[in-house]
Parts: structure tokens; sequence; C-alpha cells
């Protein structure tokens, strides 16, 4: 299973303790035996994650799968939230490099020997007053 999905065999493992996929039937010799599913559950995992889902959603929407209904829905309203998230989170980065330009061009007109040693670096305390 590890070859097959380029997952790690402690990954692998660890999906089993969170619940995320079964534990496999063993051999005479205690090998895992994986069922063809497993690979496709664990492509779900990882296409999951890249989608920003955390393994807790990832196991909610397993759940509902298990118990005969259809996950899309929610998957689609954890979707919207993530895109909601990133779309937040460009605006707060949109303002930290208006706020790093900023300090740079304040920077550029510092003399370091006018930095005290209480303000560690003035650079960062000048913009902030200016």
């Amino acid at each position: 299973l590890s070859a097959i999905t380029g997952l790690g065999r402690q990954t692998i493992r660890f999906y089993e303790r969170q619940g995320l996929l079964s534990e496999p039937a063993r051999t005479g010799g205690g090998y895992r035996r994986y069922h063809d599913h497993a690979v496709a559950r664990l492509r779900f995992i990882r296409a999951a994650q890249a989608a920003g889902l955390s393994l807790s959603e990832v196991l909610d929407t397993i759940e509902l799968r298990e118990t005969g209904q259809t996950p899309c829905g929610h998957v689609s309203g954890l979707l919207e939230e993530k895109l909601a998230d990133v779309r937040a989170r460009q605006i707060e980065l949109q303002v930290l490099a208006a706020d790093l330009e900023q300090t740079l061009l304040v920077s550029q007109k510092l003399d370091p020997a006018d930095c005290r040693d209480a303000e560690v670096c003035h650079i960062v305390t000048a913009s902030k007053s200016s």
C-alpha cells in the first residue's frame, strides 16, 4: 500500500489509529493485507488535505459516507469556509505587505548610529511612530 500510494508506513498506520482507514486484515505471518478500497481512501484523504481540510474534517466526511449519506454538501460547505478563510488571509497579507513596504522605506532614512540599546532595533519602532 505504501508503494502504491507513495505514503509512508507510519503515515498509513497513523491514519488507521485516527479512524481514517480501517484496520486491515492480517496474513498468517502477521502482515497487513489491505483491500483495494484502501488505496482510494488514502487518495481521498490526501486530496482532501490538499484542499485544506483538516484530518478531523476528513474523518467527519468519511463517517458521513460510512453511514450511507452522500457527503458532497458537507464537503462543499467546508470548502466554502476554507475559501472565505483564504480570501480573508489574502487581505491580511496585503495589509502586512503594505506595512512592510512602509517599514522598509522608513528604514532607509534611519541612521544605525541613532539606534539605542533599549530599542533593540529602531527600524521597527520608527516605522510605527511615523
